[in-house]
Formats: C-alpha cells, sequence, structure tokens
C-alpha cells in the first residue's frame, strides 16, 4: 500500500520543480486579484444585458415581430420606442415600454429600437425607424392607424400620456371613465420600478 502511494506524492519536490510552482501560483493569485467585477446597474451607463430582460422581464419584446415598413402597410397602430441598452435613462423606461406591451401588445405593434442597430445614412425613408429618431434617447413615436404620428415625444414619457393616444386611436373611453387599469407584479425588482 505504502509503494502505491510514493508512485503518486514524492516525497521532496525538486528545486525548478517548486520555483515553477510558486510562479504559477503567484500568476494565478494576480489574475484573480485584477479582474475587474461588472459595476452595471440600473443608474450608471453601462452595459448589463439586453434591458427588458434586466429591468423589465419581459425578453419578448425585442427584436419586434414586424419591421416599420409592415405594420404601417398592414395599417396598423404603431409604439415606437428609440432606447440604448448602456442608457441608464432607457433601463429605467423599460418597464414603462413593458407596461404598454401590456395593455396594447395585442392589438398594436410595439417596436423597441435600439439606437446602435439603427444604420448611418444621409436620409432615411418614413417607412424606416431612423426617419423619426431625433437623437436622444428613450424617445417614443406613436402612430394611429393611418400611419400618422401623433405622439412624438423625447425622455421618460408617461404611460398615461402614451395611454391616452391609444385610446383616442381605438375610440376607448378616457381613463376618467373606465376603472384604472392596475399591473400585476410578477417579480420584486420591475414592481419596484413600476411605482
Amino acid at each position: 500500500m505504502n509503494s502505491t502511494r510514493f508512485l503518486f506524492l514524492p516525497k521532496q519536490i525538486t528545486g525548478w520543480r517548486r520555483w515553477l510552482s510558486k510562479c504559477l501560483l503567484l500568476l494565478v493569485s494576480l489574475f484573480i486579484i485584477s479582474t475587474q467585477p461588472a459595476y452595471a446597474g440600473l443608474d450608471n451607463d453601462l452595459y448589463d444585458g439586453n434591458i427588458f430582460v434586466v429591468y423589465a422581464g419581459n425578453g419578448s419584446l425585442v427584436p419586434p415581430r414586424q419591421t416599420l415598413a409592415q405594420t404601417l402597410a398592414e395599417h396598423k397602430p404603431i409604439f415606437l420606442a428609440f432606447y440604448l441598452d448602456d442608457s441608464s435613462d432607457s433601463k429605467r423606461y423599460a418597464i414603462s415600454i413593458s407596461r404598454v406591451q401590456e395593455f396594447y401588445g395585442r392589438v398594436a405593434e410595439i417596436m423597441p429600437i435600439n439606437v446602435d442597430t439603427i444604420p448611418s445614412k444621409e436620409t432615411y425613408d418614413p417607412t424606416e425607424p431612423g426617419y423619426y429618431y431625433s437623437g436622444s434617447v428613450p424617445q417614443v413615436v406613436v402612430f394611429n392607424k393611418a400611419g400618422e404620428v401623433v405622439l412624438d415625444k423625447k425622455g421618460q414619457v408617461p404611460f398615461e400620456e402614451i395611454d391616452d393616444q391609444f385610446r383616442k386611436i381605438f375610440d376607448l373611453l378616457p381613463r376618467t371613465e373606465t376603472a384604472q387599469l392596475k399591473r400585476r407584479a410578477f417579480n420584486e425588482f420591475s414592481s419596484e420600478l413600476a411605482r
């Protein structure tokens, strides 16, 4: 039994092997110490993944089901939202975009457009998202069934303002005459953001 153990565990490591093992241990230790953790979060402009999955709990929004040209041709109302995955403002607004999809996703086309994916060109066609992008995020553009822009705003546009436009498009009663729609919380993080 002792002879088998000594075959796999040498009694003494020679000088150069000992030196090499110390160097490797030092290199591994330096590598572990020097790696930086990812500090991306809601309040900074660092990339930490798809904002709709991370901050809104809704990965079904990206990519949009149809192009803008296809949706305009079908005469469907459109909610176009310009965002960036590495923008704190867009991260905070992701829950609002998800909320619009919750209430109007079956009757309107909800199209979040990552600004980084818009091709850079001199002019855009009215059937391309770049035509409506004004240079800041988040930006919201709402189209009626005729393809006319009825809302074009930058920044944290409140859900109620978007809801008012969709209520006009779909000929619904004003919010003051109907029960207020409440969103059901599906996880702690997104329910905190919805407040």
